[in-house]
């Protein structure tokens, strides 16, 4: 092996290869149209093929108005109940949510006093990892993305289990309560190590989590370096958990989580693969997207609660003048929600308290003309088959920035809480599946004769 070698270098070698593999990989666009394929397993209309079935939870964004589905206001459904009534629950008698809720997707029902009280015993439990992990793996080999770390960091817990390839009803249940324990740990300390070994910047601190603490006050007992935090920003974070723990069977990393299931393999394997499904920019990324993209509106907006000037930025913004000039207003539209995204009506009102307590109500104000006005220029300049609004990302980052959370721990956050959803689909598919998954595609090459190396 040559060590002096930059094995990231792209060769002329590797271009020429490039060049052969564009040519030859390009599928004519019609030919999508001719063999009825739906792209993204969604039709024209923008309609899911449906590819499954499942009890955790229901998503309704259209009511069927005689032979008419009509678009409607966003509904969310977990285990059957509204979103908006289980925040209220839980809120309302000042519990934090994320444990609850965590419960009732892996079991299936709320549970009692007692049953929660054992639930939480359990997880606290968990909480922690393996003899020299922190040193041996997280620190020895730091990683400039987080979600990278978080992967790597799951499949080596595969080492570490006894009973790895066990896929027992038991043992997953056991695997995955580890896993959604240990995920906070791993996210926070693969960050701190980053920073003190890649950025230099910094001590190297950790504080171990504490039993008597939820999630997400855990969370940020952990990050920062005093352990303080308002009781305003531990709920506020909880909430964020609850609203991305799960979010029907058919989100990209979801759908992973059943596709890799179905195949037989193991707990460690089919998180990674979701792991890799949630980091990409299209899924678990939009809200650094949304905040770069208020940093860019902030930037070139001199007044902002100029509305004229705000929606006209927005527009330049729509026409790919300005900002990453790929004409999207980031956090704003949706696959499946048109008319509104219960999870960001949700979170609209707390985040607005926090924008208070911070100081930050300027910011506030603008994020929520913003808001307002994509949707009317989206609507009038762009020919859609439904309508947009904002959707969970929209605020989810604003609340992460208010909270002081560094970037690099957005989308390992949306993974601490969307670990939750793909334990029970997880679960759910080894119990119903029996099939492995596997749709077809159609080959459109011609048939090519074979020819002779020296004829060729």
């Amino acid at each position: 092996m040559d060590k002096n070698r930059n094995f990231s270098e792209i060769t002329p070698e590797i271009l020429k290869y490039t060049d052969k593999c564009v040519d030859e990989c390009k599928i004519e666009p019609s030919l999508y149209v001719e063999h009825k394929v739906n792209r993204g397993l969604r039709d024209l209309n923008g309609k899911g093929v449906l590819t499954g079935l499942t009890e955790i939870s229901e998503i309704i964004s259209k009511k069927q108005v005689g032979e008419d589905e009509i678009p409607c206001e966003g509904e969310l459904y977990y285990r059957g109940y509204n979103i908006f009534d289980l925040v209220n629950g839980f809120v309302g008698e000042k519990r934090f949510g994320f444990e609850e809720i965590t419960y009732l997707l892996i079991c299936g029902n709320l549970p009692t006093e007692e049953e929660l009280k054992e639930f939480n015993s359990v997880l606290a439990s968990y909480r922690s990892l393996p003899n020299s992990f922190v040193r041996d793996i997280i620190m020895k080999a730091p990683s400039e993305d987080m979600m990278n770390s978080l992967a790597r960091s799951v499949l080596t817990l595969y080492s570490y289990d006894k009973n790895a390839n066990d896929t027992s009803i038991p043992n997953v249940v056991r695997q995955c309560m580890q896993l959604i324990a240990m995920f906070p740990l791993l996210s926070v300390y693969s960050y701190q190590a980053y920073e003190y070994y890649i950025r230099e910047k910094g001590s190297f601190f950790i504080h171990e989590p504490r039993k008597d603490l939820s999630t997400a006050e855990n969370l940020l007992h952990m990050l920062r370096i005093d352990s303080k935090y308002t009781e305003l920003e531990a709920k506020i974070l909880d909430l964020a958990l609850v609203l991305h723990a799960e979010h029907g069977g058919g989100n990209n990393s979801t759908f992973t989580t059943h596709v890799v299931s179905s195949s037989g393999t193991d707990t460690y394997s089919a998180i990674a693969a979701a792991l890799g499904s949630l980091k990409g920019p299209k899924h678990g990324g939009a809200n650094i997207k949304v905040c770069q993209m208020f940093d860019n509106i902030k930037e070139n907006v001199k007044d902002w609660e100029d509305e004229d000037e705000v929606r006209s930025y927005v527009e330049k913004i729509l026409h790919k003048e300005a900002f990453d000039k790929a004409g999207l207003v980031y956090g704003i539209g949706h696959a499946i929600y048109s008319v509104s995204d219960p999870r960001a009506k949700v979170f609209k009102g707390y985040v607005e308290k926090l924008s208070e307590e911070k100081g930050m109500t300027k910011e506030y104000k603008l994020y929520s003309a913003v808001e307002r006005i994509a949707p009317e220029i989206i609507a009038s300049e762009r020919k859609m088959y439904k309508g947009v609004s904002a959707n969970v990302d929209f605020y989810s980052g604003f609340v992460y920035d208010m909270l002081g959370l560094p970037r690099e721990l957005y989308t390992p956050i949306f993974a601490v809480a969307r670990i939750a959803g793909w334990s029970a689909h997880r679960i759910e598919e080894l119990i119903n599946g029996g099939k492995i998954i596997r749709p077809q595609y159609k080959a459109v090459l011609p048939r090519r004769e074979y020819i002779d190396l020296k004829n060729r």
